[in-house]
């Protein structure tokens, strides 16, 4: 299988017309070693379906550990207290106080840092920069998720001069991807949804988050970059808002969480949904005739004739993931994606 140029993936995104096939990411979800004794399987089947973007993960700073050539690059500008116990990684608290920021802001880590960004070789095809954490998702790593929650509501101040530092780092971050790796694309993550329902108010959203996220959009925009999401969980509440400040992409409409059906109703058109394949219960439990008849069901759910449609997995690759169900989802993908699109250009 041929990858799709890097313009077509463009065209793709920006609603200009579906090309021959249904894109497939599926490798930027999937390790081969997670299927232990198959990872040559594996393997060879991903080389058989070819990716059709490439992603490079960029050096960000940790929270408190720091690379060997540079102690200042890192969030926060003290060691790591001992813990007593264990604690989920929602419930450590890095800033104990808020009094802390002041000091955090001084000694911000530069985005000039050389390890930000690393070693690529020559362009092939469309090409993502990639980071996890945007600002929820770093908020509550930084304070927990019971403190980040009240938060909004107790130092709302604070959060706004956290937000507006990391999104200055951020903006520069995005000349350094564009000017050093020719990237096309941004791809970020921020879960701001559960599988019931958002982590918070619309009026939340719009005062702490909407603001920031459009600096950022606007800024890849002005570089000539897309932006592509993840956000697990229930995020319609947000779907419009994320439209109208002009979020490009949005992974993975998560399966059980929201109508699909519904989804690609309402907002087909408007932003490009990069559809990820359940991975909590299809591919883990059913068959490779159920994982086949699914991909069907999304392909038929979201194909357009202006493209805005990708496929990938809703999440990563994990080992309960049978060999089989990996085979018959990669090449339904692929054959499906291919007849459809040839019904419908």
């Amino acid at each position: 299988m041929e990858y799709f140029a890097c313009e077509q993936i463009r065209r793709i995104i920006d609603g200009k017309g579906i090309e021959s096939r249904i894109p497939l990411t599926y490798d930027l979800w999937i390790d081969p070693a997670v299927f232990g004794q198959h990872e040559k399987t594996a393997d060879a089947l991903l080389k058989e379906y070819t990716g059709d973007v490439e992603s490079l993960y960029l050096g960000m700073p940790g929270i408190f550990d720091t690379p060997n050539d540079d102690p200042h690059y890192r969030y926060l500008s003290k060691d790591k207290a001992l813990a007593e116990g264990t604690a989920g990684l929602d419930a450590v608290i890095a800033i104990d106080d808020w009094t802390e920021l002041p000091d955090i802001l001084a000694d911000f880590p530069s985005a000039e840092y050389p390890g930000l960004i690393p070693q690529a070789g020559p362009k092939s095809r469309y090409r993502l920069i990639h980071w996890w954490y945007w600002l929820f998702e770093r908020l509550w790593s930084l304070r927990g998720m019971e403190n980040a929650l009240m938060d909004f509501y107790l130092y709302p101040g604070q959060i706004h001069q956290l937000f507006d530092k990391l999104t200055d780092f951020y903006c520069r971050v995005l000349e350094r991807g564009k000017s050093e790796l020719a990237a096309d694309g941004l791809f970020i993550s921020d879960d701001i949804g559960t599988q019931k329902g958002p982590f918070f108010s619309l009026d939340i959203f719009r005062e702490f988050f909407k603001p920031y996220y459009k600096r950022l959009i606007d800024k890849a925009h002005a570089l000539d970059m897309h932006v592509w999401m993840h956000t697990c969980g229930n995020i319609e509440l947000f779907l419009p808002d994320l439209i109208e400040i002009g979020l490009d992409v949005i992974h993975p409409i998560q399966k059980y969480t929201m109508d699909e059906a519904e989804i690609a109703k309402k907002f087909g058109g408007q932003i490009t949904f990069w559809v990820g394949f359940d991975v909590q219960q299809i591919i883990p439990y059913g068959t490779p005739q159920e994982v086949a008849q699914e991909v069907r069901h999304l392909v038929d759910t979201f194909a357009r004739k202006d493209g805005r449609f990708m496929l990938t997995l809703g999440n990563g690759a994990t080992p309960d993931f049978p060999i089989e169900s990996l085979q018959a989802l990669l090449k339904t993908s692929y054959e499906y994606g291919r007849k459809k699109a040839a019904e419908i250009r």
